[in-house]
């Protein structure tokens, strides 16, 4: 019998039989590995567990504990759930099902609408089939064959996957547990019976392919776990999430709206909000004069040759919107502000002494969103976006990458973020440009992110039509993982427009390019922010950030001077002389979560002081009004995150 060379994470190595599956080799590591084993990667390719190894190759056995095996249990799930859905409903069709970052959904054709009783009943039924321990089988057939099988079902979503299908370069394959049959690429985990813990979360209509022009299915959104201390701890999770929620505190704060009837995915900042975008824009605008930065301002629209110049025309039209035509002429509203910022650079000849030129512009854009993916400020259609560009010679490129990575992190750890993930995105299927520049760019972002002693992962794939990006991950109290910041190489829009400077040899030379947002948007940013913080902003950021409460009307006049005390010390202060008690006014204000309430009543009247009540900590004591002042403005100056 030959043998195979099989390589570990660990690097050590070991020789199996020919043949051997990944299954068999963790048993031969430890029965605790072989128990909780779901998955196996050999040569970097997810494959089931009873795949069976002919050649040396590299091995890695993964459990829930890693991200991928992770998806691949709650993939599974989703197939177990379609199967407990079959059960009630025999005339289901089933769109797609796959994993998502905390779980796995499936879209779903019935005649029902499926109500919370259902999705328990289902929940049920999917733990019932799981003790069966159903195995996951996987078949591979012609495409003739698959459509036939799913013809026979009359499953047109099938059908119409498979129709896309090139069965000559695409290896098409099924899977079968018990009664269930599913179109799928896999892999899965070996059987049911692992799935112990299920939890459907929620339904909700989803369009098929996310085109509102085709029909809409039903999503059931579920979640599964190998404990049950997991899903507590998870259900637990999604508590503090929905108390987190940006759309509930942006209403219970008045910090922002969406007015549906005058177009979904806009945003509409009332002064609460506003007040707390202009703190952000003000630390924003001297934090880029501080770093070299000068600030622009750009058109909204511009004529459609600036967008089949840069090829957003050709390769981002489906998210922009539709011409408008001006004087005979077809103009675009901005979806970036890059070719302005290149139209400034091309009004005058620039020589090497010059860069490199750091250009920043808080930038109102507008994209297509199809409606069922707008999510509050975190999904929109108009959005101001954190923006730079950098222009500069060829040997300043991996120095400017450098001071943009370090720019973000100090930008980040401003605002409390301080664990970020970073990832090197390669060239996207749809792109322009020789790939030996793209290697070259993509070469140069490796270098950086090396020489800062940087982990970073690559995203195959992920880079923009017009070069390769560092993208930054941070995460937040929840510890959930935001995509916000991204620093993209670009050495195509400066051929594209003919972009030049004099070099210091007199010759002309083509500058190169770098493409920065920071906080990404401001809409997202904040959306992100409220729910960081629970809405309960720093001080510093706070849009009230001190409540002066007399505790009857006998002290309004002595409130009064509090307040203006303050007002004219730069607080953002707020004066209560609502005719209630002085036990609902804190109540209130404590919902509200300004950070300090002032009790006003005869004994600091008499004594001049103030009587701090700090949220969610309480009674801080009596204190002078100038030392209360002083107190305040110290942690304001200095931007503390904590109050």
């Amino acid at each position: 019998m030959n043998k195979v060379e099989i390589a570990f994470p660990d690097g050590s190595k070991r020789e199996f039989e020919s043949g051997t599956t990944a299954l068999q080799i963790a048993e031969s590591i430890s029965p605790k590995l072989a128990r909780e084993a779901l998955v196996a990667k050999i040569d970097g390719i997810l494959r089931d567990l009873d795949y069976p190894i002919h050649e040396n190759a590299s091995l890695q056995i993964l459990t829930f504990n890693e991200p991928e095996g992770r998806e691949t249990y709650w993939h599974s799930t989703s197939h177990l759930m379609a199967h407990a859905v079959l059960s009630f409903y025999p005339e289901a069709k089933f769109g797609v099902g796959p994993a998502v970052e905390t779980g796995f959904y499936y879209d779903i054709d019935i005649n029902t609408k499926l109500t919370e009783e259902d999705l328990s009943k289902i929940e049920k039924r999917m733990l019932e089939i799981a003790k069966q321990s159903n195995k996951y089988k996987r078949s591979e057939l012609s495409k003739d064959d698959a459509v036939k099988l799913f013809s026979e079902k009359e499953d047109q979503y099938k059908l119409e996957i498979l129709s896309e299908l090139d069965d000559l370069k695409e290896t098409i394959s099924i899977y079968n547990e018990g009664e269930f049959v599913d179109l799928c690429t896999g892999p899965h985990i070996p059987d049911t019976g692992k799935i112990k813990y299920v939890k459907l979360l929620s339904v909700s209509g989803s369009y098929w392919r996310g085109n509102e022009h085709n029909k809409q299915l039903q999503r059931i959104y579920g979640v599964s776990f190998p404990k049950q201390s997991m899903l507590d701890d998870y259900i637990k999770f999604l508590e503090e999430a929905k108390r987190r929620d940006h759309r509930k505190l942006g209403r219970q704060l008045d910090l922002f709206s969406i007015q549906e009837e005058s177009g979904p995915g806009l945003i509409y900042w009332h002064p609460k909000g506003a007040r707390v975008r202009h703190e952000i824009e003000s630390f924003w605008k001297q934090a880029h004069y501080e770093n070299g930065y000068e600030l622009l301002y750009s058109p909204h629209i511009g004529k459609s040759w600036l967008w089949e110049t840069s090829g957003h025309l050709e390769n981002y039209k489906e998210n922009m919107y539709a011409p408008m035509s001006i004087d005979d002429q077809d103009y675009f509203i901005k979806p970036m502000n890059c070719p302005f910022h290149i139209m400034m650079y091309k009004s005058k000849l620039w020589s090497y002494r010059d860069l490199p030129l750091r250009w920043a512009e808080l930038g109102t854009v507008y994209r297509y969103e199809k409606s069922g993916v707008l999510h509050g400020l975190l999904r929109v259609r108009g959005f101001t976006q954190d923006d730079a560009h950098i222009f500069c010679a060829q040997e300043q490129i991996e120095d400017e990458i450098i001071e943009v990575i370090r720019f973000s992190m100090y930008m980040w750890k401003s605002f409390g973020f301080d664990d970020l993930k970073f990832y090197i995105a390669t060239k996207p299927e749809k792109a322009v440009g020789d790939d030996n520049l793209w290697e070259k760019a993509i070469n140069s972002l490796k270098l950086a992110m090396q020489k800062e002693n940087l982990d970073y992962e690559i995203d195959e794939g992920g880079g923009a039509f017009y070069g390769p990006k560092i993208d930054i991950k941070i995460k937040d109290a929840l510890k959930r993982e935001w995509q916000m910041s991204t620093i993209q190489f670009d050495f195509n829009l400066p051929e594209r427009f003919d972009m030049k400077y004099i070099g210091e040899d007199g010759k002309e030379h083509r500058p190169f390019m770098v493409h920065r947002a920071l906080l990404g948007s401001l809409e997202r940013f904040m959306g992100v922010l409220i729910e960081h913080f629970a809405g309960a902003f720093p001080v510093w950021l706070s849009p009230v950030q001190v409540a002066v409460i007399p505790i009857s009307e006998h002290f309004v006049d002595y409130a009064k001077d509090v307040n203006e005390k303050l007002k004219k010390n730069g607080v953002r202060s707020e004066l209560d002389m609502r005719n209630e008690k002085i036990g609902y006014k804190i109540r209130d204000w404590e919902t509200h979560k300004v950070p300090f309430m002032l009790i006003l009543g005869e004994k600091e009247k008499e004594s001049s002081t103030v009587s701090v009540r700090q949220h969610k900590k309480g009674d801080l004591g009596s204190k002078n009004i100038d030392e209360f002042i002083g107190f305040i403005l110290n942690l304001i100056s200095v931007k503390s995150i904590n109050n």
